[in-house]
């Protein structure tokens, strides 16, 4: 198939999207709460893109998304990305965030360092806020300060940041998790007779 394409599918999370070129990859959309909104998101990145199958090509990636959403551990690093279009400076901090394991996270201070860029702390802010590749470029992993996984991530909000670190087992030292905490207040469970 010529051209760019997208397609809706389902996780564990909802309905998210993918929208591919020639060159690869252009867009990951997170599920939205409604499938109306997580095409319109994905269609203001891709606006040429057209509704089909995936490519046979398109399909592992498609499991990887879907597998990471279980909390499974994947492997995106050999995902093509078409970078068209994508300043030079959002291309090496993608790459500096595709870099970090899993289960781990950087500063955008660390990762300014990193790029040899360290007073470009905003503009790796802005970069990450701009990733249209969620999952497979995580910058969920990417935190304003350490521990602070309040603020935006491209492609959902704290929400869906704690969630994702949590299921790759980043927030283990942040304190109770909710069933800590609303486990003290679940009703008694009755004795076996």
């Amino acid at each position: 198939m010529a051209g760019t394409a997208y397609t809706i599918f389902d996780t564990m999370m909802g309905r998210c999207g993918i929208a591919w070129g020639g060159g690869g990859v252009l867009a990951v959309q997170l599920a939205e709460s409604r499938e109306i909104d997580t095409r319109r998101r994905l269609l203001r990145l891709c606006p040429d893109a057209r509704e089909s199958r995936a490519e046979a090509r398109i399909e592992p990636v498609i499991d990887g998304l879907s597998a990471a959403l279980r909390g499974e551990p994947w492997d995106f690093s050999d995902v093509p990305l078409d970078l068209g279009g994508i300043p030079g400076f959002d291309c090496r901090v993608y790459a500096a965030l595709r870099a970090i394991p899993r289960g781990e996270t950087l500063t955008f201070a660390e990762i300014a360092k990193q790029l040899r860029s360290s007073g470009a702390v905003h503009a790796v802010g802005q970069a990450i806020r701009r990733n249209p590749f969620a999952l497979i470029v995580p910058c969920h992993r990417a935190l304003a300060a350490p521990g602070d996984t309040s603020g935006i991530c491209a492609n959902g909000g704290t929400i869906t940041r704690r969630r994702l670190l949590s299921l790759e087992g980043a927030l283990a030292t942040s304190g109770p998790s909710l069933l800590d905490v609303l486990l003290p207040f679940a009703p008694p469970r009755q004795a076996d007779r």
